[in-house]
């Protein structure tokens, strides 16, 4: 493991209306937390939030600005329901998007599934905090975290003013992952 991640803080958002009532157990959250410990970074938050655009916005703004962490994962609210509100959301704070993540993670997961085409995700940029937003199940939250682990210390560092080179082999990054 690489301890140079532990100087990346972040937050778990897990958004769902039956997880902030109670009513359903957060796996897809648990598992953030503990993958991203894992690899070094540092829990700074994990909270529950329902269904609700200004809160998911306040939120997300709570820990950019005010909190300044790195990296902000959220879980939920990203397909076609009516309660599927995540990507609005994150167009009111987001400042830059990061479609390539957001692509990347939807047709690694539509290998697996077609369904994955119904997944509206996004990625982006407020001040220094990279935003990510997974599905809400388990499995789809897995496999769509497994696909930007890779480059999440790279993108990072960029983010907050790194001016390396990018031009690093894939292998020495597949490397200083795992």
């Amino acid at each position: 493991m690489n301890t140079e991640k532990k100087r990346f803080t972040f937050a778990v958002l897990t958004l769902s209306d039956k997880g902030a009532r109670g009513e359903r157990e957060d796996t897809s959250g648990a598992y953030i937390k503990e993958t991203l410990l894992k690899n070094g970074y540092e829990l700074q938050s994990y909270s529950i939030v329902p269904d609700n655009k200004q809160r998911i916005i306040e939120s997300l703004i709570e820990l950019t600005d005010k909190q300044k962490l790195a990296l902000i994962v959220t879980t939920g609210g990203t397909g076609v329901s009516p309660t599927d509100i995540t990507p609005e959301a994150m167009e009111e704070v987001i400042e830059r998007e990061v479609p390539g993540m957001a692509e990347a993670m939807r047709a690694a997961s539509l290998l697996k599934t077609s369904r994955a085409m119904l997944s509206r995700g996004k990625v982006g940029i407020r001040g220094e905090s990279l935003i990510i937003n997974l599905p809400g199940s388990l499995k789809a939250a897995r496999e769509n975290l497994e696909v930007v682990l890779p480059v999440l210390v790279h993108a990072l560092e960029k983010i907050r003013g790194e001016t390396s080179d990018c031009g690093v082999p894939w292998k020495a990054v597949e490397e200083d992952i795992f």
